[in-house]
């Protein structure tokens, strides 16, 4: 069960409900995967609304590890996710929301 105050989500992949959490050493993977440089770099390249499918991998893969889950990015592509393109999409977006708070 996800905890809120931790920044935490759940999201259903392959049937299963798995946790996500961007922590510290998720951001900073995140941070490198897309060259985005720091935080703000990171939080501003969201904020425009423009994400590509690698960005959905990159911010999902990264919220799994962050939250434990053994999962590479291609085991993550692989990857039967609840709602599909869509669904990656708003648990991406409720992830940088549970982390940066307000829009993403």
């Amino acid at each position: 069960m996800p905890n809120p105050q931790r920044g935490e989500i759940s999201a259903v992949f392959d049937g299963e409900e798995r946790v996500l959490c961007l922590t510290l050493g998720a951001l900073a993977e995140l941070e490198a995967r897309l060259q985005a440089g720091d935080l703000v770099g990171l939080s501003e390249r969201f904020a425009g609304g423009r994400v590509s499918a690698r960005d959905l991998t990159a911010i999902i893969g990264a919220g799994l590890r962050g939250a434990g889950n053994a999962v590479t990015d291609d085991d993550l592509a692989r990857m039967a996710i609840e709602g599909g393109l869509k669904g990656a999409a708003d648990i991406a977006a409720r992830l940088l929301r549970a982390t940066f708070g307000g829009d993403p």
